[in-house]
């Protein structure tokens, strides 16, 4: 690899953020000078930010040098794809790891779009103010020194896991509804802030069973026009009566007051009445940038639609994914159907993995965005808006006044997913874990040390820090109270073998037959990882014991199961003949694979590697 290293900071769109964030990047900029220095590259800047993208094209594009994105602040996909796409030369996402200028945000958003486009990068962080005091950073950074690339253990993912006969019947019962209706998801606009990862499009999204239909979003100003004032004072009752508590008129933000309340619901009202006329089932909502210089923000209104609890309502939620990521739009779709067939209350919160830290022994995440968090999170009472606070968004982001949909989420255990493409197939990410309720002061440390209008979860996982930053592909998730995993992977998995014919064009990757073998024994918390181990290959009906005890480590080396996709984890060598047999397998399993369009893309379970102790 080249001895020289360009270093270039893509940015934000708008000006004024990538000011603010100028001295962290600068600070950081500095330190990774410091750390190429250190392993005997020399480093050069790219001059300036990169805030359009076609400055990335005139910028970047040029250079066929190693590059390094300094990732320390909020930025945009195309500010980095657009420069590097169609080229080869090393790429490596650099971040500090920090929730205030939040750059892990921007890194993950960013590995997303360009593993959407097929362009090879690697990544990199730490949370040490000095780079080169963090001995694992600079290991990881060597190696892309060396080879161009960063390679991570993948031991956090797994392909597999025990399915219930409950988890099943609730699983195809859902699949036979979507069968029956295909869902429409109404796209208010196009994705937000050029993130490509949120837009799948009608050839996807059709694949595997649901519709879109767009609308510019001109027409919420023009339909709001039409809203009664009667209409907007009856939702205008409703919400206070229901318990929102109003920050109006706090010191800096005077000019939030009940007038923009009134008018983000009319919006709101809006937007129930576009959902009403095209029968839809979803919502994508871009607002930002588009509406951002001409109406109030989105988010209570948005935080409204996911709420069962809200004016004129006929008791049920309407997913409404924030900055129309259709990425979280599916899974949270799926979510909320599994949720009401398992007989639990079908809100699903919509977040940003916006920073996390240890405590008690465990890593956390703060999830946190601005829009689509369901009051359920703040008080697990479907009938009322207790816990919600709306606070004026920053005025520096939002020129108009309007507030939030924020409180702290409630603790209990969680269901989380994110759908994402791979090579031109829907993947999605799923796991378990718990929301965790915190010391006060710990909470509010962590909640003022990100963004303190916004709704707040602390979150456990079931992964590493580390192996979430390495692998996953988008700065969103969906989370649902409740356990609904395997009813998750039990659907996306049989997905085309539901399908009618027209729906399946192809043959899905073989799956185990629902309830052919017995759940693992519950070790310990949720989201232990006895739950997702993988299936052992060498007890097809059930299995192995050290499967079942969460190991990890499966009794064969890499063998495939022709009955589903599950790929056992390596554990000790074979004699030569059952490593020839092994070869074997997988040559003519490739090619099974190679001709197959699975159901869903594929899924993966994001799991802990190892036991987690408190």
């Amino acid at each position: 690899m080249s001895k020289r290293v360009a270093l270039f900071w893509p940015g934000d769109g708008r000006p004024i953020p990538n000011e603010l964030a100028r001295p962290s990047v600068e600070a950081a900029t500095v330190q990774l000078e410091r750390a190429l220095g250190r392993l005997g590259r020399e480093s050069y800047r790219v001059e300036g930010f990169i805030a359009k993208p076609h400055e990335a094209i005139a910028k970047i594009r040029p250079i066929d040098d190693p590059l390094v994105a300094v990732c320390v602040h909020w930025i945009y996909g195309p500010h980095t794809t657009e420069g590097v796409v169609g080229k080869d030369n090393p790429l490596l996402l650099a971040s500090n790891f920090s929730g205030q200028w939040p750059g892990l945000v921007g890194l993950l958003n960013t590995g997303a779009c360009l593993e959407m486009l097929g362009r090879p990068f690697s990544r990199a962080w730490t949370d040490s103010a000095d780079f080169c005091a963090d001995e694992i950073f600079m290991s990881r950074l060597g190696e892309w020194c060396t080879t161009g690339r960063i390679g991570y253990p993948e031991n956090a993912l797994a392909y597999h896991a025990p399915i219930s006969p409950a988890a099943a019947a609730t699983a195809r019962s859902v699949a036979a509804g979507l069968r029956a209706r295909r869902p429409l998801l109404l796209m208010l606009g196009d994705t937000s802030m050029g993130m490509l990862n949120g837009y799948f499009g009608p050839l996807l999204l059709a694949r595997h069973g649901f519709a879109e239909h767009k609308i510019d979003q001109a027409w919420l100003i023009e339909r709001g026009r039409g809203i009664a004032s009667a209409r907007i004072e009856d939702a205008f009752r409703f919400v206070r009566d229901r318990g929102v508590e109003f920050h109006w008129r706090e010191p800096g933000s005077e000019d939030f007051d009940e007038t923009a309340t009134r008018e983000q619901l009319r919006d709101y009202l809006a937007v129930l009445d576009l959902v009403r006329e095209y029968g839809a089932d979803l919502v994508g909502w871009q607002y930002q940038l588009g509406l951002t210089l001409l109406r109030p923000p989105s988010d209570f209104a948005e935080g409204l639609l996911n709420s069962a609890c809200r004016p004129e309502s006929n008791g049920d939620t309407i997913v409404c994914a924030t900055e129309a990521d259709q990425g979280n739009a599916l899974p949270m779709e799926l979510l909320k159907r599994l949720l009401a067939a398992k007989g639990l209350h079908q809100a699903v919160m919509f977040h940003d993995v916006r920073w996390g830290a240890e405590h008690e022994g465990r890593f956390l995440w703060v999830l946190l965005n601005s829009g689509s968090c369901s009051a359920y999170a703040f008080n697990h009472d479907p009938g009322t808006l207790r816990g919600v606070h709306s606070y004026r968004q920053p005025a520096l982001y939002f020129p108009h006044p309007g507030g939030t949909f924020a409180g702290e989420s409630l603790p209990g255990p969680i269901t989380w997913a994110r759908a994402f493409v791979r090579a031109g197939e829907l993947w999605m990410d799923v796991g378990r874990g718990e929301a965790v309720k915190l010391p006060v002061a710990v909470r509010e440390a962590w909640w003022r040390g990100t963004t303190r209008q916004w709704p707040f979860m602390a979150a456990w996982l079931g992964v590493s820090r580390d192996s979430l930053m390495a692998h996953y592909l988008s700065n969103h998730v969906a989370v649902a109270y409740g356990d609904v995993c395997r009813s998750v992977l039990l659907y996306v998995r049989t997905r085309a073998e539901d399908a009618s014919p027209s729906l399946r064009d192809g043959v899905g990757v073989p799956t185990r037959p629902s309830g052919a073998s017995p759940l693992p024994r519950d070790r310990g918390r949720l989201g232990e990882p006895s739950l997702l181990a993988p299936q052992c290959v060498n007890a097809y009906e059930s299995a192995c014991a050290r499967c079942v005890d969460g190991v990890g480590f499966c009794c064969s080396r890499f063998v495939t199961d022709p009955r589903h996709d599950a790929l056992a984890l390596p554990s000790s060598p074979r004699g030569t003949t059952a490593r020839s047999a092994v070869r074997t397998t997988h040559r003519v399993l490739r090619g099974i694979l190679r001709r197959a369009r699975p159901p869903f893309g594929r899924t993966r379970l994001l799991r802990m590697a190892g036991r987690e102790r408190n």
